[in-house]
């Protein structure tokens, strides 16, 4: 059993229970604890994925200052393609560029994934080891180096410090 992905898992399901249920209701918090304790148990004793996160207040700090960083980038990419349906002569470019990641995790790697995927204009169409298929609407660097830094880095350099 990894009792770590257990607790992780968890802490994840009564965080999302007392969100959604809004209330410190006892018999609405019980029901909670006790559902989250069954989930995480059942469908958790056997994944690793939790087991890659680092426990510290640094990866605390990181993870707040990532969420910020992909906020602004999903601000940033959500007005830039807005901006391009309503002035349809901005020329586009869009393809498929290869980037690589320096990532080991592989919970570090589904997050810079999903990452990239939610950021409108680009999707994470396959991942192969170190290597990242990304369809990009306007794509400005057909070099992986460029792609990379272009898409990659800015989350990359704090997942690297969250997940090691």
């Amino acid at each position: 059993m990894k009792t770590k992905s257990i607790i992780v898992s968890f802490t994840v399901f009564i965080t999302t229970w007392f969100i959604y249920n809004n209330t410190l209701d006892l018999i609405v918090l019980g029901t909670g604890v006790v559902l989250s304790a069954m989930a995480a148990l059942l469908f958790c004793r056997n994944c690793d994925v939790f087991c890659e996160f680092n426990f510290s207040l640094s990866a605390i700090f990181y993870t707040i200052i990532y969420w910020f960083v992909f906020l602004g980038e999903l601000v940033k990419s959500n007005f830039d393609v807005a901006r391009r349906v309503l002035t349809p002569s901005l020329p586009i470019n869009p393809g498929i560029v290869e980037v690589k990641t320096k990532l080991k995790s592989k919970m570090a790697r589904l997050i810079l994934a999903n990452s990239i995927s939610l950021t409108p204009g680009t999707l994470t169409v396959d991942i192969k080891d170190d290597t990242m298929f990304i369809h990009w609407i306007d794509v400005q660097h057909e070099d992986i180096e460029g792609a990379t830094q272009a898409i990659v880095s800015k989350f990359e350099n704090y997942l690297i410090k969250i997940y090691g």
